[in-house]
């Protein structure tokens, strides 16, 4: 099916046919714990370095983690595409749990904070790509479309738990509790996901291999600057809600205003399970979304807030679920694995620079609402990038 092809009206039957399908609850359910690290070890990281080091400093920790996940999705994903991925995710989830273990364990000096951060997210086992590489061995092929979609829609339970896990357990057990939570999880998830049938079945498709992998694709590299620039804006918010939080005397709003946006993005995913997007709105949904994230710089009082960021959540699942739906349309025979991967690696390598980069200027600026602002202007700039795309779209 076209990714410019509207489905047929009967969509809930259809989310109901693919979560009865064997095994795919499980797989969602395990990828879904697993991935909880995503969004609950940039508040935990957060939270553990604002006791000890500047808003910056944490931001660079959060950073770090990003550019972690960005750098070791791929790599961790081309090896999956040519082997199998119950090894590949174990010998992941063991660094990333070292990582998060220095951290939380030795309580170390900002150096060796940063080089943990970085392991802790270099092994984040590759939840995504390894579970839309099993779509269709799961699933009819008219029936992808809506798994990708569904993904997509309930990923945001990550985003909606996840931050309200750390701030749970840096409440009850302080800011290390955070860290320890987040890397138990992920092992959790881990286990559970690598014991499935279907991914101890699951081989790389045999192909022509190229260096480049997927990025041999100039259509693949411009969605995925668009992409860099979308994970920017992203990215930018939880260190600028950590500001706002502090401005309002309860660093506990950040966990709170991060899960309300993250609601609203649920909500989003929900409503684009039954009105799918097609690829060729990807330049106005970007469009929607930086405009969603404008009102954010006003920084009112925390009631209006939580309003607010509901709002700037609800159009990125329609955006991600068709940036997904084109990358099954673009990437070369046999690169699958790893396509999903560049793009979970080009969305965090932007949410890194975007998070370090509002750390930077709130370091050096004492106003709250600036911090909204690079949310917005990023966001506007991928979706130049994504009509350049759509032009090109056989």
């Amino acid at each position: 099916m076209s990714a410019d092809t509207d489905p047929a009206p009967a969509e809930k039957p259809r989310v109901l046919a693919v979560l009865r399908a064997p095994q795919v609850g499980r797989l969602l359910a395990a990828s879904l714990v697993g991935r909880l690290p995503q969004a609950s070890a940039p508040i935990a990281l957060l939270l553990f370095a604002r006791e000890r080091w500047s808003i910056g400093a944490a931001g660079l920790l959060v950073g770090m983690y990003t550019v972690g996940l960005a750098v070791g999705a791929p790599v961790l994903a081309r090896i999956a595409d040519r082997w199998r991925q119950p090894p590949v995710l174990w010998a992941a989830v063991a660094v990333s749990t070292a990582g998060f273990a220095t951290l939380a364990g030795l309580a170390p000096p900002l150096g060796l904070a940063v080089v943990a951060a970085l392991l802790a997210g270099l092994g984040a086992p590759p939840f995504e790509a390894g579970l839309r590489v099993l779509w269709r061995s799961l699933l009819p092929e008219a029936r992808v479309p809506t798994a990708y979609t569904l993904d997509i829609a309930v990923q945001e339970l990550i985003f909606v738990s996840g931050p309200l896990v750390s701030v749970a357990a840096v409440a009850l057990g302080g800011p290390a509790a955070g860290l320890w939570a987040t890397a138990v999880l992920q092992l959790m998830g881990t286990a559970w996901f690598v014991t499935a049938p279907a991914v101890r079945r699951w081989r790389g498709v045999d192909a022509e291999r190229h260096w480049a992998g997927p990025l041999r694709s100039t259509l693949m590299r411009v969605l995925l600057g668009a992409i860099v620039l979308v994970g920017a804006g992203v990215g930018a918010l939880p260190v600028a809600v950590t500001r706002y939080a502090e401005s309002v005397g309860d660093r506990s709003w950040s966990g709170w205003l991060l899960a309300a946006n993250a609601a609203g993005a649920l909500i989003g995913g929900l409503v684009n399970t039954r009105f799918p997007q097609p690829a060729r709105r990807l330049p106005l949904l970007a469009l929607v979304l930086a405009a969603g994230y404008a009102p954010l710089i006003l920084a009112p009082a925390p009631a209006v807030m939580l309003l607010l960021v509901v709002a700037s959540g609800l159009v990125l699942p329609p955006l991600l679920a068709a940036t997904f739906l084109t990358v099954d349309r673009i990437a070369p025979a046999g690169t699958a694995a790893e396509a999903f991967a560049w793009v979970a690696t080009a969305f965090t390598s932007g949410a890194a620079v975007g998070a370090a980069l509002d750390g930077a200027i709130l370091d050096r600026n004492p106003g709250v609402g600036i911090g909204f602002v690079l949310a917005p202007v990023t966001i506007a700039l991928g979706a130049v990038l994504y009509r350049v795309l759509v032009a090109r779209l056989p």
